[in-house]
């Protein structure tokens, strides 16, 4: 019998032109705004990866900390609402 290859896909992803946004402004995500997490939440409320944001990994790690620290708040939400 003949052996399958498996095939390695590769995916290319593009990183969007700039600096990190955080890094930009010189400020760090806080739990307390928010509004501003919300905008690296997709819509069914998972965290958006730094290949897509731009977010440097820095950024990204405290990132991810701050908007866990909101969903045990209670100020976002751990699923997507029910419409």
């Amino acid at each position: 019998m003949a052996l399958k290859k498996k095939r390695k896909i590769l995916r290319k992803v593009i990183k969007p032109a700039g600096p990190c946004p955080f890094c930009k402004g010189k400020k760090t995500p806080d739990y307390k705004d928010y509004k501003e997490l919300a905008k690296f939440l997709t819509d069914r409320a998972k965290i958006i990866s730094s290949a897509y944001t731009g977010v440097c990994s820095k950024h990204q790690r405290v990132l991810s900390r701050e908007i866990k620290r909101a969903r045990h708040l209670g100020l976002l939400p751990f699923a997507p609402s029910v419409d």
